[in-house]
């Protein structure tokens, strides 16, 4: 994690959750975060097995020049890009992990800006995984032209999978969709963060050499 919009939710998140694999999506309080407010959402997995945003804050909207409320995320990305990123979304929803994606996010004339998408899952029913507190802020403070002109592309530069306890959890809720943790591919290691060890997957199409999380 480098943005401090993300480093403030996890933060946050991880206090919530105390010892529990993730805390309960009604223990959130906004109100606990209103300086990031504007750069978080929250995601829904449906019975459709669809990921839906059912909220989005202001500058996440603004920045990207469209409403994401209602919207399937990996619609996002390009299609050689979706795969990585449904990964990602079932290693949070099915196993708990925390999720970090780079995103290269670009405008119909081809100009760039680099945004960081935090993923923390959030229990909301029974002990299933069916909601997502996540972050979207871009890398450092944004150009000029950020939030005037449409960001129409968005691509995958990096993506870590983070397991805040160490190891994948076993939630209840399973589906034939899901990727066994064995068949998560890529290199693995340990990093620190705040005195805790966390286990790291990396893996990107693009990029897939790891950075300080």
């Amino acid at each position: 994690m480098k943005n401090q919009t993300s480093t403030r939710l996890f933060g946050y998140w991880n206090d919530l959750r105390g010892p529990r694999m993730a805390p309960n999506r009604f223990e959130v309080e906004p109100s606990r975060i209103t300086d990031i407010l504007s750069q978080t959402f929250i995601l829904e997995r449906t019975a459709a097995d669809q990921f839906l945003f059912r909220l989005a804050g202001t500058q996440v909207c603004e920045n990207f020049g469209c409403e994401f409320r209602g919207r399937e995320i990996l619609e996002m990305f390009e299609q050689g890009d979706r795969p990585n990123f449904e990964r990602i979304l079932r290693g949070t929803f099915f196993e708990g992990s925390v999720g970090v994606v780079s995103i290269e996010a670009q405008t119909p004339d081809g100009r760039a800006w680099t945004f960081e998408m935090l993923l923390l899952p959030l229990i909301h029913s029974g002990n299933a995984v069916t909601r997502v507190l996540g972050a979207l802020s871009p890398d450092e403070p944004g150009p000029e032209w950020l939030g005037s002109i449409p960001l129409v592309s968005q691509s995958i530069r990096r993506i870590s999978m983070i397991w805040p306890d160490g190891h994948p959890h076993a939630i209840i809720e399973r589906n034939e969709h899901q990727l066994p943790f064995s068949q998560i591919p890529g290199p693995k290691r340990v990093v620190s963060i705040d005195r805790r060890n966390f286990r790291v997957f990396d893996g990107g199409r693009i990029d897939t050499t790891s950075t300080d999380n």
